[in-house]
């Protein structure tokens, strides 16, 4: 009796196995919400620490909203899932967005503060309060744009 309950927990075995390996429907809908809503929530985290005086600490958020947003488009766009990046110009490519000289750059500028916040001994001398604040107003124009498209 136990050699058939063996047989029947390795077909068990077999079929969770091809159920994992099968490829699943995504509501690529709720992707691009749960994109949207997370870069909306990030967004505000990034301006409550402005507004601490925490402007470091506020970039990296502030990067990651970007970076939701975008996600949220390249979803949209492609109707796949957005690929597991955080280079904020590479997902405006994917997203196939039309994006300005100015775009491009705040995007490119705020790449930076995601990697200080994961190796901070990479990067340079934190920015000083003026220019936290001009990266932030520049990002928000952009994370604006982004979800107004979607």
């Amino acid at each position: 009796m136990s050699g058939d309950w063996r047989n029947v927990a390795s077909r068990v075995a077999r079929l969770d196995d091809a159920w994992d390996n099968e490829p699943k429907m995504v509501d690529i809908s709720k992707q691009v919400a749960f994109w949207a809503d997370g870069a909306r929530e990030d967004w505000a985290v990034a301006q409550e620490l402005m507004e601490r005086g925490r402007t470091r600490h506020a970039l990296f958020p502030g990067h990651l909203a970007l970076e939701k947003a975008l996600k949220a488009r390249v979803c949209s766009a492609t109707q796949e899932l957005a690929p597991r990046i955080h280079n904020l110009a590479r997902l405006a490519e994917v997203a196939g967005l039309a994006l300005s000289q100015d775009q491009l750059n705040i995007l490119a500028e705020m790449n930076a503060f995601n990697i200080e916040g994961r190796y901070p001994d990479l990067t340079p001398a934190p920015p000083t309060v003026p220019e936290a604040k001009a990266y932030m107003s520049r990002s928000q124009e952009v994370i604006e744009w982004l979800i107004h498209g979607l």
